[in-house]
């Protein structure tokens, strides 16, 4: 009985180990600037530090921003924690701040298992992953509603978008026999202080549409309607010519929030991975699921296509 409990605790252990993540991200400057880092709109190092330790991540992306204490441009990035497409476990990330071309960027150096015993760098601000804000650091929310009135009008299925903004913070959806959506939605915005800075994070939506399994950043409020969609889908693929197709594509796209799984089937619609490329770049502001935009990757026929959006995305 010792022997099959013995086991089947083993077996336990092993399963946790194999499906949980609990990877580390290491931060720092190769030019020794002094930073605050912020991960999905929450300050995690109390005070500014060349170099950030962070334990305990457990998703596979987090939205990322670099505020340098000495006043330069913050840097914005979409940091992931996978490797090979797939999630892992147990391993420790190291992105460097380097200038690239006159640009600080984030650039993935290293990737590697996290070591039994750590050694204590005391060059390294080390910090375990919060959610609630860094010690030293105040967070202050606003929020606001935005009613959002779309027609789809046309054989073109070309879409118009007008907004107003009230502050009840409510949430209704209105459907016409002409087609006509409106939509009101609630939106956040957080911010952040502490040691002497003041910023503005786009905190996503903490009072609007939540995709269901997805613990990522938000980009917009509230996505198209399905039906809307293939609607919409319906008048691009109507089109005989890439150009056109791509033209109607970012009208539609333009005026509305946008799941990447939507985005992934509008570029489908594209012939030309020129064209696949320019809609993913212009569909990028109007995403929802920023941490899910890797999965653009499968509509794309090149290496070299996937590089340029993964560069347009950093550097946007």
């Amino acid at each position: 009985m010792k022997k099959l409990f013995s086991t089947l605790l083993l077996c336990l252990l092993f399963a946790t180990g194999t499906f949980s993540q609990n990877n580390n991200l290491i931060v720092y400057s190769q030019d020794g600037y002094k930073f605050s880092l912020i991960l999905n709109g929450v300050l995690q190092n109390p005070k500014p530090s060349t170099n950030v330790k962070v334990t305990g991540l457990n998703a596979t992306n987090y939205q990322t921003k670099i505020i340098l204490e000495n006043k330069m441009p913050d840097v914005n990035a979409n940091v992931y924690l996978m490797w090979g497409g797939n999630a892992t476990s147990n391993t420790e990330y190291s992105y460097a701040l380097t200038d690239v071309k006159g640009q600080l960027k984030l650039k993935l150096k290293s990737n590697e298992p996290i070591p039994m015993q750590a050694v204590a760098d005391p060059q390294q601000a080390t910090v375990v992953y919060t959610t609630m804000g860094a010690p030293g650091g105040n967070v202050s929310t606003t929020t606001t509603s935005s009613t959002v009135e779309t027609s789809t009008n046309g054989p073109d299925g070309i879409v118009n978008v007008s907004i107003n903004v009230p502050m009840d913070g409510s949430i209704h959806t209105n459907t016409n026999t002409n087609s006509n959506t409106t939509t009101t939605y609630s939106t956040t915005t957080t911010t952040t202080s502490g040691n002497g800075m003041n910023n503005t994070i786009n905190n996503g939506n903490q009072n609007g549409y939540v995709l269901q399994g997805y613990s990522g950043v938000y980009g917009c409020p509230y996505p198209m309607g399905q039906a809307d969609f293939e609607s919409a889908k319906q008048s691009i693929a109507a089109k005989g010519f890439d150009e056109s197709r791509l033209t109607i594509a970012k009208q539609i796209i333009g005026s509305n929030c946008m799941l990447c799984s939507q985005i992934k089937e509008v570029m489908k619609l594209m012939s030309f991975e020129e064209s696949k490329l320019e809609l993913a770049k212009f569909a990028w502001h109007h995403n929802l699921d920023k941490g899910n935009y890797y999965k653009l990757n499968d509509a794309f026929n090149f290496e070299s296509s996937i590089s340029d959006l993964n560069q347009y995305t950093q550097s946007h």
